[in-house]
This record gives structure tokens, sequence and C-alpha cells, in this order.
């Protein structure tokens, strides 16, 4: 009993240890997209925008993802694009 519950803390640590790594990756995408949205010109940032957005509009989302998941990325895309982080 006592090695089931230690494996099973070794599994739980390496999953804590890999939401980590997807965590931080996520914050660096989202810092190198605002600082790119920021040097843009504001109508080249629209057209981006709108190109993107157009583009989501348009993808069907696959069997395997489900509503809520498509909306959820549609809804950070959102935030991403039209309110970056200061």
């Amino acid at each position: 009993m006592k090695n089931l519950i230690a494996e099973l803390l070794v599994k739980l640590a390496e999953k804590e240890e890999e939401s980590k790594e997807l965590v931080a990756q996520v914050e660096a995408l989202e810092i190198v997209v605002t600082a790119l949205l920021r040097q843009m010109a504001t109508s080249e940032q629209l057209a981006l925008i709108q190109s993107i957005e157009g583009a989501m509009d348009e993808a069907q989302p696959d069997s395997q993802v489900t509503h809520e998941d498509a909306r959820l990325l549609q809804q950070y895309l959102k935030k991403l694009l039209r309110h970056p982080r200061s």
C-alpha cells in the first residue's frame, strides 16, 4: 500500500511539473504576441486581428473538441488580441 501511495505521489509531482512548464510556455507566448502587436501600426493590428478572428470563425472544431473548449479558445484569443496584457 505504501508503494502505491508513493507511486501516486511521484506521478502527481510529475504532472504538476508538466503543468508548470505549460503555464510558463503560455505566458511566454502571451508576452511575445503582446510585444509584436504593440510594434505594429494600428491598421496592421486590426488587419491581423480580423484575419485571425475570421479564420477562427471558419474553422470547424474536431469531433473530439467540445463546444466549451472551442468557446474557451475563442474567448482567450479575443482577450489576447483585443485586450493584451499591460
